[in-house]
Protein backbone atom coordinates (compact mmCIF):
# COMPACT_ATOMS: atom_id res chain seq x y z
CA UNK A 1 0.00 0.00 0.00
CA UNK A 2 1.32 3.44 -0.95
CA UNK A 3 1.84 5.97 1.81
CA UNK A 4 0.56 8.71 -0.51
CA UNK A 5 -3.17 9.50 -0.36
CA UNK A 6 -4.21 11.61 -3.34
CA UNK A 7 -6.61 14.51 -2.87
CA UNK A 8 -9.95 14.73 -4.61
CA UNK A 9 -9.92 17.78 -6.87
CA UNK A 10 -13.59 18.66 -6.39
CA UNK A 11 -16.43 17.99 -3.98
CA UNK A 12 -16.74 18.57 -0.26
CA UNK A 13 -14.42 15.78 0.92
CA UNK A 14 -10.82 16.53 -0.05
CA UNK A 15 -9.03 13.60 1.57
CA UNK A 16 -9.60 11.14 4.40
CA UNK A 17 -7.40 8.77 6.39
CA UNK A 18 -8.75 6.44 9.10
CA UNK A 19 -6.89 3.93 11.25
CA UNK A 20 -8.54 1.20 9.17
CA UNK A 21 -7.46 2.59 5.79
CA UNK A 22 -3.97 3.40 7.12
CA UNK A 23 -3.48 0.04 8.82
CA UNK A 24 -2.59 1.57 12.17
CA UNK A 25 -4.24 2.29 15.54
CA UNK A 26 -4.53 5.97 16.34
CA UNK A 27 -4.46 8.81 13.80
CA UNK A 28 -7.43 9.88 11.74
CA UNK A 29 -7.40 12.86 9.39
CA UNK A 30 -9.82 14.48 6.97
CA UNK A 31 -9.99 17.79 5.10
CA UNK A 32 -13.09 19.42 3.69
CA UNK A 33 -13.88 22.30 1.36
CA UNK A 34 -17.11 24.09 2.24
CA UNK A 35 -18.86 26.64 0.10
CA UNK A 36 -20.34 29.67 1.85
CA UNK A 37 -23.55 28.45 3.49
CA UNK A 38 -22.34 24.83 3.53
CA UNK A 39 -22.35 22.68 6.66
CA UNK A 40 -20.54 19.65 8.02
CA UNK A 41 -21.80 17.43 10.87
CA UNK A 42 -19.46 15.32 13.02
CA UNK A 43 -20.81 12.37 14.96
CA UNK A 44 -20.70 11.80 18.69
CA UNK A 45 -18.38 8.81 19.14
CA UNK A 46 -15.28 7.61 20.99
CA UNK A 47 -12.91 9.93 19.12
CA UNK A 48 -11.42 13.20 20.29
CA UNK A 49 -11.09 15.76 17.51
CA UNK A 50 -9.23 18.96 16.76
CA UNK A 51 -10.98 21.08 14.13
CA UNK A 52 -8.59 23.48 12.38
CA UNK A 53 -9.97 26.35 10.30
CA UNK A 54 -7.35 26.36 7.55
CA UNK A 55 -8.95 29.22 5.63
CA UNK A 56 -12.28 31.04 5.52
CA UNK A 57 -14.77 31.92 8.26
CA UNK A 58 -17.03 29.40 9.99
CA UNK A 59 -19.25 28.90 13.02
CA UNK A 60 -18.51 25.80 15.10
CA UNK A 61 -20.95 24.16 17.49
CA UNK A 62 -19.67 21.47 19.86
CA UNK A 63 -21.96 20.09 22.55
CA UNK A 64 -23.75 23.07 24.09
CA UNK A 65 -21.11 25.63 23.05
CA UNK A 66 -20.98 27.79 19.93
CA UNK A 67 -18.16 29.90 18.48
CA UNK A 68 -19.43 32.23 15.81
CA UNK A 69 -17.58 33.45 12.74
CA UNK A 70 -14.11 32.23 13.63
CA UNK A 71 -11.28 32.13 11.12
CA UNK A 72 -9.35 35.06 9.69
CA UNK A 73 -7.07 33.56 7.04
CA UNK A 74 -7.80 33.66 3.33
CA UNK A 75 -4.87 31.25 2.80
CA UNK A 76 -2.74 28.90 4.89
CA UNK A 77 0.27 30.83 3.57
CA UNK A 78 -0.66 33.97 5.49
CA UNK A 79 1.72 34.75 8.33
CA UNK A 80 -0.82 34.19 11.09
CA UNK A 81 -2.08 31.32 13.23
CA UNK A 82 -5.39 29.54 12.61
CA UNK A 83 -8.41 29.16 14.83
CA UNK A 84 -9.06 25.63 16.13
CA UNK A 85 -11.61 23.87 18.33
CA UNK A 86 -10.94 20.87 20.55
CA UNK A 87 -13.88 18.44 20.70
CA UNK A 88 -13.69 15.69 23.35
CA UNK A 89 -15.04 12.16 22.82
CA UNK A 90 -18.81 11.73 22.98
CA UNK A 91 -19.48 15.28 21.79
CA UNK A 92 -21.38 16.01 18.57
CA UNK A 93 -20.12 18.94 16.54
CA UNK A 94 -21.02 20.87 13.40
CA UNK A 95 -19.35 23.44 11.17
CA UNK A 96 -21.22 26.08 9.16
CA UNK A 97 -19.29 28.11 6.59
CA UNK A 98 -19.93 31.84 6.19
CA UNK A 99 -17.45 32.09 3.32
CA UNK A 100 -15.78 29.48 1.14
CA UNK A 101 -13.69 27.61 3.70
CA UNK A 102 -11.29 24.73 4.16
CA UNK A 103 -11.37 22.81 7.43
CA UNK A 104 -9.18 19.98 8.73
CA UNK A 105 -10.42 17.38 11.23
CA UNK A 106 -7.77 15.52 13.24
CA UNK A 107 -8.94 12.59 15.35
CA UNK A 108 -7.73 9.85 17.67
CA UNK A 109 -9.28 7.47 20.23
CA UNK A 110 -9.97 9.28 23.48
CA UNK A 111 -11.60 8.97 26.88
CA UNK A 112 -11.51 12.54 28.14
CA UNK A 113 -14.35 14.17 30.05
CA UNK A 114 -13.08 17.65 29.13
CA UNK A 115 -15.38 20.31 27.74
CA UNK A 116 -15.08 21.54 24.15
CA UNK A 117 -12.87 24.60 23.89
CA UNK A 118 -11.81 27.22 21.40
CA UNK A 119 -8.08 27.39 20.72
CA UNK A 120 -7.45 30.99 19.74
CA UNK A 121 -4.52 32.05 17.55
CA UNK A 122 -2.98 34.12 20.35
CA UNK A 123 -2.56 30.94 22.46
CA UNK A 124 -0.50 29.18 19.81
CA UNK A 125 3.28 29.25 20.03
CA UNK A 126 5.01 30.34 16.81
CA UNK A 127 8.72 29.92 16.13
CA UNK A 128 11.28 29.16 13.45
CA UNK A 129 13.29 25.96 13.29
CA UNK A 130 16.56 25.26 11.45
CA UNK A 131 19.10 27.56 9.81
CA UNK A 132 19.91 28.59 6.26
CA UNK A 133 18.04 26.58 3.63
CA UNK A 134 16.73 24.37 6.43
CA UNK A 135 14.69 27.20 8.00
CA UNK A 136 10.93 26.68 8.38
CA UNK A 137 8.17 28.34 10.43
CA UNK A 138 6.18 26.37 13.00
CA UNK A 139 2.85 26.97 14.74
CA UNK A 140 1.92 24.66 17.63
CA UNK A 141 -1.86 24.27 17.44
CA UNK A 142 -2.35 21.47 19.99
CA UNK A 143 1.00 20.68 21.63
CA UNK A 144 1.55 18.31 24.53
CA UNK A 145 1.49 21.27 26.94
CA UNK A 146 -2.23 21.71 26.19
CA UNK A 147 -4.83 19.18 27.43
CA UNK A 148 -5.94 16.33 25.17
CA UNK A 149 -5.92 12.53 25.31
CA UNK A 150 -3.66 11.59 22.40
CA UNK A 151 -3.72 14.25 19.69
CA UNK A 152 -0.79 16.48 18.78
CA UNK A 153 -1.38 19.01 15.97
CA UNK A 154 1.11 21.41 14.39
CA UNK A 155 1.45 23.34 11.13
CA UNK A 156 4.66 24.25 9.28
CA UNK A 157 5.40 26.68 6.45
CA UNK A 158 8.59 26.05 4.48
CA UNK A 159 10.05 28.63 2.06
CA UNK A 160 10.88 27.95 -1.57
CA UNK A 161 13.99 25.84 -2.08
CA UNK A 162 14.20 24.75 1.57
CA UNK A 163 14.14 21.38 3.30
CA UNK A 164 11.82 20.57 6.19
CA UNK A 165 11.40 17.82 8.79
CA UNK A 166 15.16 17.75 8.32
CA UNK A 167 17.64 16.39 9.27
CA UNK A 168 15.53 13.24 8.94
CA UNK A 169 14.00 12.13 12.23
CA UNK A 170 11.69 9.35 13.40
CA UNK A 171 9.38 8.62 16.33
CA UNK A 172 8.41 4.96 16.00
CA UNK A 173 9.96 3.35 19.09
CA UNK A 174 8.76 3.64 22.67
CA UNK A 175 11.92 4.48 24.64
CA UNK A 176 11.26 7.78 26.42
CA UNK A 177 12.74 10.26 26.95
CA UNK A 178 14.84 9.59 23.83
CA UNK A 179 11.99 8.62 21.53
CA UNK A 180 8.25 7.96 21.60
CA UNK A 181 6.02 6.02 19.23
CA UNK A 182 3.70 8.28 17.22
CA UNK A 183 1.83 7.72 13.97
CA UNK A 184 1.69 10.83 11.77
CA UNK A 185 -0.03 12.36 8.77
CA UNK A 186 1.18 15.25 6.61
CA UNK A 187 -1.50 17.30 4.83
CA UNK A 188 0.35 19.24 2.14
CA UNK A 189 -0.53 22.58 0.53
CA UNK A 190 1.52 24.29 -2.20
CA UNK A 191 1.78 27.91 -3.34
CA UNK A 192 1.26 28.25 -6.29
CA UNK A 193 -1.08 25.28 -6.18
CA UNK A 194 0.34 23.54 -9.29
CA UNK A 195 3.59 22.86 -7.44
CA UNK A 196 4.87 19.74 -5.73
CA UNK A 197 7.25 18.70 -2.97
CA UNK A 198 9.24 15.54 -2.42
CA UNK A 199 8.83 13.45 0.72
CA UNK A 200 10.71 10.29 1.61
CA UNK A 201 9.70 7.81 4.33
CA UNK A 202 12.36 5.23 5.19
CA UNK A 203 13.66 3.01 7.98
CA UNK A 204 17.23 2.18 9.01
CA UNK A 205 17.05 -1.27 7.42
CA UNK A 206 15.20 0.08 4.33
CA UNK A 207 12.38 -2.42 4.80
CA UNK A 208 10.32 0.74 4.25
CA UNK A 209 11.73 3.20 1.71
CA UNK A 210 9.21 5.22 -0.31
CA UNK A 211 9.87 8.51 -2.09
CA UNK A 212 6.89 10.52 -3.32
CA UNK A 213 6.14 13.56 -5.44
CA UNK A 214 3.38 15.17 -3.39
CA UNK A 215 0.87 17.61 -4.88
CA UNK A 216 -1.46 20.20 -3.38
CA UNK A 217 -3.81 18.75 -0.72
CA UNK A 218 -2.31 15.25 -0.81
CA UNK A 219 -1.65 13.38 2.45
CA UNK A 220 1.46 11.38 3.29
CA UNK A 221 1.08 8.72 6.00
CA UNK A 222 4.06 8.04 8.27
CA UNK A 223 3.54 4.76 10.13
CA UNK A 224 7.24 4.54 11.06
CA UNK A 225 10.64 5.70 9.89
CA UNK A 226 12.30 8.97 8.96
CA UNK A 227 10.25 11.40 6.85
CA UNK A 228 12.03 14.49 5.41
CA UNK A 229 10.45 16.96 2.96
CA UNK A 230 12.21 18.94 0.21
CA UNK A 231 10.59 21.97 -1.46
CA UNK A 232 11.64 22.81 -5.05
CA UNK A 233 12.55 26.37 -5.97
CA UNK A 234 9.59 28.55 -6.94
CA UNK A 235 7.02 27.06 -4.56
CA UNK A 236 6.15 27.54 -0.90
CA UNK A 237 5.16 24.54 1.21
CA UNK A 238 2.63 24.25 4.01
CA UNK A 239 1.80 21.08 5.89
CA UNK A 240 -0.45 20.22 8.80
CA UNK A 241 0.85 17.40 10.99
CA UNK A 242 -1.35 15.17 13.12
CA UNK A 243 0.34 12.75 15.53
CA UNK A 244 -0.98 10.26 18.06
CA UNK A 245 0.26 7.14 19.80
CA UNK A 246 0.20 5.18 23.05
CA UNK A 247 1.83 8.10 24.95
CA UNK A 248 1.08 11.77 24.29
CA UNK A 249 4.68 12.97 24.06
CA UNK A 250 6.83 13.95 21.08
CA UNK A 251 10.41 12.74 21.43
CA UNK A 252 12.25 11.97 18.20
CA UNK A 253 15.45 10.31 17.03
CA UNK A 254 17.56 11.85 14.25
CA UNK A 255 19.05 9.70 11.51
CA UNK A 256 22.66 9.30 12.72
CA UNK A 257 23.95 9.55 9.14
CA UNK A 258 22.72 13.15 8.91
CA UNK A 259 22.81 14.37 12.50
CA UNK A 260 26.26 15.87 11.96
CA UNK A 261 24.72 19.02 10.50
CA UNK A 262 23.19 19.90 13.89
CA UNK A 263 26.58 20.09 15.61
Amino acid sequence: MSLLVKARRDGRSIVEVTPKTAGWKYVGFAAYRLEGGGTLALASDALERCLVVLQGTVTVRAGDQTWREIGERASVFEDRSPYAVYVPPGTPASIAAHTDAEVAVASAPGASADSPRLIEPARMKRFSRGIGANTRYVCDILPETEPADRLLVVEVRTPSGHSSSYPPHKHDTDRPPDETSLEETYYHRLNPAQGFVFQRVYTDDRSLDESMAVEDRDVVMVPRGYHPVVVPYGYESYYLNVMAGPKRAWHFHNDPAHEWMLR
